[in-house]
């Protein structure tokens, strides 16, 4: 084969992969999409884990001896922060599972 064959069957070649690597408008709609839910996500996991320390410090305030031992109240508001964190992370878990289906039926 002569440099001139193979200059343009390189070419032809990296054209394909060029054309392959491009995103259909329906992808790139669906990727946004996802991209939104995982952005919403974000969101959801730093909001609960905000409200979930907001309510530790206030049982750490409310427990004002220093004897090991937690009060009453301040486990309560411990359980309290304990389920904020469980549903903001269900909650979060179930928008990223949506955004990959999104991106699945993108494709």
């Amino acid at each position: 084969m002569n440099h001139r064959h193979i200059s343009t069957l390189m070419v032809a070649a990296l054209l394909g992969m060029g054309l392959a690597a491009c995103d259909s408008p329906q992808e790139r709609n669906a990727e946004r999409q996802a991209d939104a839910l995982e952005d919403r996500a974000d969101a959801v996991r730093s909001q609960s884990e905000a409200s979930a320390d907001a309510l530790e410090q206030q049982g750490d305030r409310l427990d004002t001896r220093v004897d090991g031992r937690d009060s009453a109240a301040e486990q309560v508001l411990d359980g309290q922060a304990d389920a904020v964190r469980r549903s903001g992370e269900q909650a979060a878990d179930a928008l990223e599972n949506r955004a990959d289906a999104v991106r699945d039926a993108g494709k």
